[in-house]
């Protein structure tokens, strides 16, 4: 049995499929023209974003009978066409979920105190006490759309806070995780939100679900974190609503384009005026990438790839 792994993984993953018998072709720094050359040779691949599983992709891996998606986002794989041909699809969204609700409620929190721009501010000599005046998050409502493994963890995290949470999802029933939590029923009912978080998968269904006509439909000004999808926020429509105070601050982990080298000049002048922006905070696609989330997802992983074989 051989699996190629075309992207940067935890040591871990690699020794424990050769224990089960794997022969492992790791390649980081391959291609996906590379790939697309060499994968007739593989009964397993392990992909993280860089790699397009298309209809072309799992016809050209005739011997494919699983994929391994490192992380959570299954939007670069087609889903039925796999089904079709009984390759069965493993991902690890339960591995980085701490790691991303962290890293919104760090994002959440450096809003409402202005700890970037202070931050800036003082290493420049410039001593701003009353600017800088900051908000209380216990005292806020906060809204999460979406509440798969992140978005329960977020709920959870924020518990500790003591701030009202309330979380929408259409397709699931949520535990109640703290006496300050409620599970909502309709968008409607976060237009008394004064934080709102995505946790959305990328589909048809998700594309632009943050635009005008839902930014609208908040009662009051309120802050933005998406650290789920980049396309899942229409950046024009965003961009507006910063602009006229609609939305106080937003913080972005995800964008809609994020490949700086390919931005078109229309891109370009929206990156830039979103970029100039004062009251955004934004990080490189990073939320759930860190030190122990790699390993997490590569335990993960394995143990699923195990099981499938077993």
């Amino acid at each position: 049995m051989r699996v190629l792994i075309t992207d940067d993984v935890h040591s871990i993953l690699i020794a424990k499929l050769n224990r089960i018998g794997y022969m492992v072709d790791y390649q980081p720094d391959i291609s996906i023209h590379e790939v697309k050359l060499c994968i007739e040779n593989y009964d397993g691949l392990i992909i993280n974003s860089k790699i397009l599983v298309d209809h072309e992709m799992m016809d050209l891996g005739s011997k494919l009978k699983w994929i391994g998606r490192l992380g959570s986002g299954l939007e670069i794989i087609d889903l039925n066409y796999a089904k079709n041909k009984q390759i069965h699809i493993l991902s690890t969204p339960e591995a980085n979920c701490n790691a991303v609700a962290e890293h919104a409620l760090g994002m959440l929190i450096g809003m409402l105190r202005n700890i970037p721009r202070a931050n800036r501010e003082v290493k420049n000599m410039h001593w701003f006490r009353e600017k800088n005046r900051g908000e209380e998050l216990s005292v806020k409502k906060v809204g999460i759309i979406g509440c798969g493994h992140t978005g329960s963890r977020l709920a959870h995290i924020l518990g500790g806070f003591g701030c009202e949470v309330k979380v929408y999802d259409k397709y699931k029933t949520i535990p109640r995780i703290h006496e300050n939590m409620y599970q909502v029923q309709d968008l409607s009912d976060l237009r008394d939100c004064d934080i709102i978080s995505f946790h959305l998968p990328l589909s048809p269904e998700t594309k632009y679900f943050c635009n005008k006509e839902f930014i609208n439909q908040i009662h009051k000004p309120f802050y933005l974190i998406n650290t789920s999808r980049g396309s899942v926020v229409n950046t024009m429509d965003l961009i507006e609503a910063l602009k006229n105070g609609k939305i106080l601050g937003a913080a972005l982990d995800v964008f809609e384009n994020e490949k700086p080298n390919s931005y078109s000049e229309s891109e370009k002048s929206m990156y830039n005026e979103l970029y100039a922006m004062e009251n955004t905070i934004l990080t490189p696609h990073i939320a759930g990438w860190t030190f122990q989330s790699k390993e997490k997802i590569a335990e993960v992983l394995f143990n699923k790839i195990a099981k499938l074989v077993a």
